[in-house]
């Protein structure tokens, strides 16, 4: 009787196992989550057995990529904008959708500048500004409205270098390309000691991002146990570690 028990459970075992251990998502997500979300990916996997392909790009890039067809179970946003857009094309679940982080939009420089704010990016030795493309980067729509506020959009156009995600424009920082960028504290921080952080900007809409279930996922159940995990007080934990704050 104790064979044929153990036996039994093998077999519970083994018609189990296969669906768990085959359980995959892919999580698209904003590229300034590059960071914590490979942690937190990495940290669900190991407790749900669930594996998690990354898709990190910038948020616009990201939503062209649902619309086209691509296979997504989670988008996590960093703008409101994009997810609302998302929301209104059925691409995503609304009963899913939380805001789940806060983040700050930092001027930066090379570590060496001593550029001392915002109306030193006028002066003659400032040659190029990077800055995300603000018709698909939520990095760059955020520093127009700021520097739109602060009446330097148009002063500055001609100094401009457009990147096609926040971590392109840190790379120009980091290689010295450019003179001052728009990134995210939180891809400021991952620069590390190539990059020195002037000052967080202020005149733009709060840096808030919401995630969802894709409304196309083939595993919703295992994608809302993703969004769980994103938000429990482990998920914000690691959020925080990476220099996220929380949404009050």
């Amino acid at each position: 009787m104790k064979k044929l028990g153990l036996a039994a459970l093998l077999l519970a075992f083994c018609l189990y196992a296969p669906s768990a251990m085959g359980a995959e998502l892919t999580v698209s997500a904003a590229a300034s989550l590059s960071e914590s979300f490979t942690q937190i990916a990495r940290e669900f996997t190991r407790d749900t057995g669930v594996k998690v392909n990354l898709n990190f790009a910038s948020s616009n890039n990201l939503l062209r990529q649902m619309e086209q067809g691509a296979p997504v179970d989670v988008f996590a946003s960093a703008d409101q904008e994009t997810m609302d857009t998302a929301a209104k094309k059925n691409l995503v679940d609304t009963a899913t959708r939380r805001d789940f982080a806060l983040n700050d939009l930092v001027l930066i420089t090379p570590a060496g500048s001593t550029l001392a704010g915002p109306d030193a990016l006028s002066g003659t030795d400032v040659k190029h500004i990077a800055i995300g493309q603000p018709e698909s980067v939520p990095a760059g729509r955020y520093a127009r409205e700021a520097l739109t506020s602060a009446g330097l959009w148009e002063t500055l156009q001609s100094r401009f270098v457009f990147g096609n995600n926040v971590r392109q424009v840190l790379s120009y920082i980091q290689r010295g390309e450019a003179d001052a960028g728009f990134v995210y504290r939180t891809d400021a921080l991952a620069g590390g000691k190539d990059v020195r952080i002037v000052t967080a900007m202020t005149g733009h809409k709060p840096v808030c991002y919401p995630i969802a279930v894709a409304g196309e996922s083939a595993d919703k159940d295992a994608a809302q146990k993703f969004v769980n995990f994103v938000l429990s007080p482990r998920g914000l934990e690691i959020l925080a570690h990476y220099g996220f704050s929380p949404v009050k």
